[in-house]
């Protein structure tokens, strides 16, 4: 979730291009996208414009895409939402069918209130099927069996209780060795004000690390490749510019061992720019179909009718 709300609130009323147009009672419909570029690492496969007003809830900070094409996602007001996509022959997303939804909840099975106990903003799913959902404000880690399951504790990385209210946990990812990694959004581990916050390991067993994001740029999701790479989605907003990003790839070595206080910094495989719709990105998800590497990016609409969810599929070449 971006910060100060009423800021961008207002400065996004300045943005051309941003009102909702999904067709009535549809949960989403196909967005009408330009090639990107040829000859760069990624080929943009298409993308959905979800209708929140269907869905019941915006605000979708994170998500996951299983084998079966389910997606998953949670949102920031302390809900889930689980959808199946279907893509067409040639792996291009054609719409979006609710499954279900609900409230997160907590270790009492009570639906979490929305604001300090509910801002879910990140996601992973662990080798035995358990959810793995980080929050800010109330910085934490809960376990869940299923979405709807009551949430159990799970040891958060060391000072991440003292990170900036709204800059926590936005980026959770699961390596293919089953360690996790967790980045902060802007909580400098010391006085380079360049870094994040980082972890790398298991709860119990975490090696603080830190991350090195693009000049006015700060970490909003991760999410692992099959080889052991890591990509990360980078954000920025500014009045005047509105939404940009970029996504990263670290290479596998740099997660293989890293000391205690390493520096992970990713490379750039694509600017979040035109002809990709300007939005602002906040879930990341990665597939292997058909031989082919699959990516979903999700933009959170922070529940602003000037704002939209936007759903894009792309595929990581080579």
């Amino acid at each position: 979730m971006i910060s100060r709300r009423g800021l961008l609130a207002s400065a996004l009323a300045c943005l051309p291009g941003c009102m909702p147009g999904a067709e009535a009672g549809a949960l989403s419909r196909p967005l009408d996208l330009a090639a990107l570029p040829p000859g760069g690492p990624i080929r943009l496969l298409g993308g959905l414009e979800i209708d929140t007003r269907v869905l019941g809830f915006g605000g979708l900070s994170a998500l996951h895409l299983a084998d079966d094409l389910t997606l998953t996602m949670v949102s920031d007001l302390g809900r889930f939402a689980e959808m199946r996509l279907a893509l067409d022959a040639g792996l291009r997303p054609v719409s979006l069918s609710l499954l279900r939804a609900g409230p997160l909840r907590d270790g009492a099975g009570q639906p979490l209130a929305r604001g300090h106990a509910g801002d879910s903003e990140s996601l992973v799913r662990l080798s035995d099927g358990t959810w793995l959902v980080g929050f800010e404000r109330w910085h934490r880690i809960r376990a869940y069996r299923t979405l709807s399951s009551p949430g159990t504790y799970v040891e958060a990385p060391p000072r991440l209780e003292l990170a900036p209210a709204n800059a926590g946990l936005e980026s959770l990812a699961v390596l293919p060795d089953g360690r996790l990694v967790a980045i902060a959004e802007e909580f400098p581990p010391g006085p380079d004000a360049s870094l994040t916050s980082a972890w790398i390991g298991r709860p119990g067993a975490w090696r603080p690390i830190a991350y090195r994001p693009g000049a006015n740029l700060l970490p909003v999701d991760a999410a692992a490749l099959p080889d052991g790479a890591l990509l990360v989605v980078e954000r920025s907003f500014s009045i005047f510019g509105g939404f940009s990003g970029r996504l990263v790839r670290v290479p596998a070595a740099q997660l293989a061992n890293p000391a205690i206080g390493a520096v992970l910094e990713g490379e750039e495989l694509l600017r979040l720019s035109a002809p990709i719709p300007s939005d602002n990105y906040e879930g990341l998800a990665v597939l292997r179909r058909d031989g082919r590497t699959l990516l979903a990016l999700i933009s959170d609409d922070n529940e602003n009718r000037l704002q939209r969810t936007l759903l894009l599929v792309l595929e990581l070449l080579g």
